[in-house]
């Protein structure tokens, strides 16, 4: 087995672990604003911690499906690492992975992007691409990433208080931490991240008008859209660098 098999194989393993992590997570982060995380399963016993599996007492499961879970997560990270190869910022995207799944699970559901989770995403992101950077054999530039980070964010917000407002606010903290990512691999990256981002919200807006499903000044979550565009142009990033 050749070193790039190694990987991907490695990179899918850890995603199914850090995958089997999220239910229980989104399950308590899903609930409305202004509502405290919830701190009970649907039977009502206590859930101890954030992290584990997302199962009662009694044995039944609640919260997202694991195993869709784990495989959604364990391709995103064996994707990552198909593109990255064994530079140095593969460990953060392999670390910031299961955040985006799981953002992506609780703004589907509950159209809410968290601030426990947004505002330490950006952080983390640079904090961690600083170290790569630190490392020989970094394909990208972190301050690019810082910039694209203030840049997308400061499109986001403007995007945010102008009219129509079709941008929410967590869609703005969001923005700093793809910006980061994105920006790593250079403003080209940047770019396509973003477009495909709205390219696949405008898609499923149009999809659900066209099947009645929603009209034209319907609210969707938006936050999904903007991680599977941060996704794509990370890996056509990672994949030319």
């Amino acid at each position: 087995m050749d070193l790039d098999l190694w990987l991907t194989t490695g990179a899918a393993l850890w995603g199914a672990a850090a995958g089997a992590l999220v239910p229980r997570a989104a399950y308590r982060l899903c609930v409305e604003p202004e509502q405290p995380w919830r701190d009970r399963c649907p039977d009502g016993h206590r859930i101890g911690g954030w992290v584990g599996r997302a199962r009662c007492v009694d044995g039944r499961a609640y919260g997202p499906g694991t195993g869709v879970v784990c495989a959604v997560t364990a391709l995103v990270c064996a994707g990552l690492a198909l593109a990255t190869g064994t530079r140095p910022e593969l460990g953060v995207w392999l670390l910031l992975a299961p955040v985006g799944v799981l953002l992506t699970i609780v703004d589907f559901r509950v159209q809410r992007l968290p601030d426990v989770l947004t505002l330490p995403l950006a952080a983390l992101a640079l904090v961690l691409l600083a170290a790569a950077a630190a490392l020989p054999g970094h394909a990208g530039v972190w301050l690019t990433a810082l910039l694209g980070a203030l840049v997308l964010g400061g499109a986001y917000f403007l995007l945010f208080v102008l009219p129509p407002n079709g941008m929410g606010f967590g869609d703005v903290k969001l923005s700093l931490g793809l910006g980061a990512v994105l920006g790593w691999y250079g403003w080209g990256t940047v770019m396509l991240g973003t477009f495909a981002g709205f390219l696949f919200g405008g898609l499923y807006g149009l999809g659900l008008v066209v099947l009645r499903r929603a009209g034209r000044r319907t609210a969707i979550p938006f936050g999904p859209f903007l991680i599977a565009g941060a996704l794509v142009g990370l890996l056509v990033g990672a994949h030319t660098a």
